[in-house]
């Protein structure tokens, strides 16, 4: 209020200045209590208050529809029905529903931050850059009056003075082109006209006006010369946007091996749960059997309490198989953009493949070289900073720019005599030729620029020789670990036969349908040994089938593995008839085309393929086929 409150009194004794003040103190003083939207709060000097909305204020955006989801205590049978679903299916379901790209990221699905918009963002801003050499029109038409008050001596009496003036309307007409071309010199051409009326007076032309037509170049000859330094913010922009396409092939890629692996992480939680049950089933036989031995004086109360321990720390780890099944689903439906629960329950059908793959190392090290999108992006880097280095370079030179002019002018009015007079065409013309130099003494922070671009390089330079190195290794590894699974899932395989023929002599001891000496505690340990053997080889073999994908995604073929190509969707952008044209079309508007399959799906459940067979035939346990009671002695 300070500031106008001074220019009110210093212009107090201008009336009309005093009005336009007082109106606009008024507008300033009103009080700021009305609750006003909080857009329309911006027009303050200062911001001395917060201004916080409630929650309810925001736009909606509600949580997309679910059904409560199953738990351990609350598995719903009724409530949902089986859905069988290959591995080709979900890597389809993933990419249809693939506006934001998910990734798997330890126990959960996360967003990478990558979306199928990114790589049409980076697109438009080519058009950006090259719009710097589209020719430029320029019209000003305006309508002036001119009347300033001038004070002059009174010719009849000297020591008055008088206030008068001279009056002008006019007319003024600008019309001008501009354009640069990919060399750095800029054409202009331009026509400027303007018709001016006098009054009151005599002048010698009233109207008159005056025209004139230039044309002129102005052309860089050091600092902004060539197509290297003027097209290179045109070569950066597409950098860019091949920058943006690899990011997000890279996301999608990562995302296929999530789905890949949370896929046959579904299968091996669903053997473990399988594993576990036979293992309860088992636990409560022998616990049933200790009991009715003990009942009967046979063995004395060790074998029922060991039995019942082992009993409910086997249904203890079904629960949590149980749940890790629940997990690992809610993980897949998370992957696959499905909701937490729709009252239908994926059931794998792909079965794991159990073939040893041997891969040729040189030939897998030149496609990582060649086809990973993290080793291109790299090599894109080193590519726009090369074009950065030109630019750096091209501002560390000197401004030298040659200029050139011509114009031709025109004068044409009425005399006081009421004739009209006009120059002739061609007579008044003017031109200009010149050579214009600037610089910076020393040219500090250019040649430090530059400086700074050629320590750039070297060092994007190091990062791809370490990026390569580093590929190598990685590559290196999943071979390692590659070799590893499949072994070891032969090595489980064995030992789950062997635990399981041990388990057979070991419940038949317990029951006494061998002559040998009974432990409980081998029963035990042979009924965790199968449990943990089953389990062992549907990790290692469902681990050494991730663990391909893993290597065909380090070396950047994962997705033409899986029939996965990206196209360019063709839409509309906004036209010089604006939102009037046809409706604009942007990505996303056409879904994923079916690919052809590349896993097989057969009509049982996963699971099947690890021949899910009890490992021990139990009976119905009835007190005669009990042994009789030991003599006392």
């Amino acid at each position: 209020m300070h500031f106008v409150s001074f220019h009110y009194k210093r212009f107090s004794r201008c009336r009309c200045c005093a009005g336009v003040l007082a109106m606009l103190f008024v507008a300033l003083s009103q009080s700021d209590a009305t609750a006003q939207p909080l857009s329309y709060r911006s027009y303050h000097l200062e911001q001395r208050s917060t201004v916080i909305r409630q929650p309810a204020d925001f736009r909606s955006a509600p949580l997309p529809p679910s059904a409560p989801p199953p738990t351990v205590a609350k598995p719903g049978p009724d409530r949902f029905t089986p859905q069988r679903i290959s591995l080709d299916d979900a890597i389809r379901i993933a990419l249809e529903n693939d506006r934001v790209v998910r990734v798997l990221a330890g126990e959960t699905a996360v967003n990478s931050g990558k979306t199928i918009y990114d790589v049409a963002i980076a697109n438009t801003v080519i058009d950006q850059r090259t719009a710097r050499f589209n020719p430029f029109l320029t019209v000003n038409n305006n309508w002036d009056r001119l009347e300033l008050p001038t004070a002059f001596p009174d010719p009849g009496d000297p020591t008055n003075t008088l206030i008068g003036g001279f009056r002008t309307d006019q007319h003024r007409l600008d019309v001008g082109v501009s354009k640069i071309n990919p060399l750095g010199g800029q054409f202009d051409a331009g026509v400027n006209t303007v018709s001016q009326r006098f009054q009151p007076g005599v002048f010698p032309l009233n109207p008159q006006n005056t025209s004139s037509a230039s044309i002129a170049y102005t052309q860089p000859l050091l600092q902004g010369f060539g197509r290297p330094a003027n097209l290179a913010p045109v070569v950066l922009a597409r950098i860019d946007t091949e920058r943006s396409y690899f990011q997000l092939k890279d996301a999608v890629q990562t995302q296929v091996r999530s789905v890949i692996e949370a896929y046959w992480s579904l299968i091996a939680a669903r053997i473990d749960v399988w594993a576990t049950e036979q293992q309860v089933a088992q636990a409560k036989f022998a616990h049933q059997f200790a009991q009715q031995r003990f009942k009967v004086g046979i063995r004395n109360g060790s074998d029922q309490a060991q039995a019942r321990t082992s009993l409910a720390n086997f249904q203890a780890n079904l629960i949590n198989a149980r749940n890790a099944v629940l997990q690992r689903e809610a993980v897949l439906r998370n992957l696959l953009g499905l909701p937490p629960w729709d009252e239908v329950q994926l059931t794998p059908t792909t079965e794991p493949a159990s073939e040893r793959f041997e891969p040729d190392w040189l030939q897998i090290v030149e496609l990582a070289a060649q086809q990973r999108p993290d080793l291109i992006e790299l090599k894109l880097i080193l590519e726009a900073d090369e074009q950065q280095l030109i630019i750096a370079n091209n501002t560390a030179r000197p401004r030298l720019d040659a200029v050139a002019l011509y114009r031709w002018n025109g004068l044409e009015g009425e005399t006081p005599a009421g004739m009209r007079v006009s120059s002739g065409p061609g007579q008044f013309t003017d031109y200009t030729l010149g050579v214009n130099f600037s610089m910076p003494l020393g040219l500090r922070r250019e040649r430090s620029q530059l400086r700074q671009r050629e320590l750039i390089l070297a060092r994007d330079q190091a990062n791809l020789q370490q990026g390569l190195h580093a590929a190598s290794h990685e590559l290196a590894t999943t071979l390692r670990s590659l070799e590893r699974a499949y072994e070891q899932y032969l090595a489980y395989r064995e030992a789950r036969a062997a635990a399981a023929e041990n388990l057979k002599i070991q419940e038949g001891i317990f029951r006494g349908e061998f002559d040998a000496t009974f432990s409980y505690l081998n029963v035990l340990l042979a009924i965790t040994d199968w449990g943990n053997a089953v389990r062992n080889e549907a990790t290692a073999l469902t681990q050494y089938n991730t663990l391909l994908a893993e290597l065909e995604r380090q070396t950047g073929t994962i997705l033409e593995s899986h029939g996965v190509w990206f196209y360019e969707e063709r839409y509309g952008s906004i036209g010089p008839l604006g939102r009037l044209a046809r409706p604009v079309q942007y990505p996303a508007r056409n879904g994923p085309l079916p690919n052809a399959e590349r896993y097989p799906s057969g009509e049982r459940p996963a699971e099947d393929f690890f021949q899910m067979t009890p490992p021990v035939r139990l009976p119905e346990l009835r007190r005669e086929e009990l042994p009789p009671p030991a003599p006392q002695r």
